[in-house]
């Protein structure tokens, strides 16, 4: 298993991050079929081998995951992709 811990700044206010995150998550859920359920500010997600939460915060937004076996191959890949898309939703 392969553990990914990304924390990026923000500008944006806790609601306007928050907002972003929604987008980011119907995407998600689009795109891969993450499941998804918010508990407070903090996003959990999941699907067969990939565990995580997205934390959002005044200033800061956090994503952490658990990669299982098959993933964890392709954890550098997934992990640039993540930055790439969580740089790109916390644009103002």
């Amino acid at each position: 298993m392969s553990q990914i811990r990304i924390e990026r700044s923000h500008s944006l206010g806790r609601e306007n991050a928050r907002a972003k995150a929604v987008a980011l998550a119907d995407k998600l859920t689009r795109d891969y079929g993450v499941e998804c359920r918010w508990e407070g500010d903090t996003l959990e997600f999941s699907r067969s081998g990939v565990d995580g939460r997205i934390e959002v915060g005044d200033d800061t937004v956090r994503v952490d995951a658990t990669l299982g076996f098959f993933f964890s191959a392709m954890s550098s890949q997934i992990e640039r992709e993540i930055e790439k898309k969580l740089d790109k939703a916390l644009q103002a």
